[in-house]
């Protein structure tokens, strides 16, 4: 990953880098830095009355890695259920960014995380949301996760829009 300045009404803000795609995150989004196949990792504070922040996460695994669009979507989507255990309901969105055709899942109940073998059990977090996004790109496609208490997440979906509208060759 690279960092370059850019000078915005006044405003310094860092812009980012990864598979050949440049983006900014929005102003009062800090950088916690990379860590392996991360190419940023946002931590967002509660919004008043939750407990927990948010934390919205810029993957990049390169050229023809880290699985399909529809395997992520599915992936995604099945990391929160509904009350009865089943995966909660999606709502799906194809649109353009940039010339870049991304793919967008917003969904909200109870959170499980990751998991996957050699993982501990997740303990499901109710009240959550999820906003993602996958930009397909040839130099690699780049994945937004943005999880978090729904409330934290709805105070800063328009941060989340202003990020992925960011995304540009």
């Amino acid at each position: 990953m690279r960092t370059c300045l850019i000078a915005v009404i006044g405003v310094t803000l860092m812009a980012q880098t990864a598979g050949g795609l440049r983006w900014t995150p929005p102003a009062g989004w800090k950088s916690e830095g990379t860590a392996p196949m991360r190419a940023a990792t946002y931590k967002i504070p509660p919004a008043a009355g939750d407990q927990v922040g948010a934390e919205c996460v810029v993957y990049f695994f390169g050229v023809g890695q880290g699985g399909s669009v529809q395997a992520n979507i599915d992936r995604w989507n099945g990391q929160l259920t509904q009350a009865d255990g089943k995966p909660a309901a999606a709502n799906i969105r194809k649109r353009t960014v940039h010339g870049l055709p991304v793919t967008t899942i917003d969904v909200t109940g109870a959170y499980t995380g990751m998991g996957g073998p050699g993982a501990p059990a997740a303990t499901a977090r109710g009240g959550y949301r999820l906003l993602g996004a996958i930009i397909e790109n040839p130099g690699g496609n780049v994945f937004l996760k943005f999880t978090g208490p729904a409330k934290t997440i709805a105070a800063n979906e328009r941060n989340f829009e202003l990020l992925l509208d960011s995304f540009q060759k």
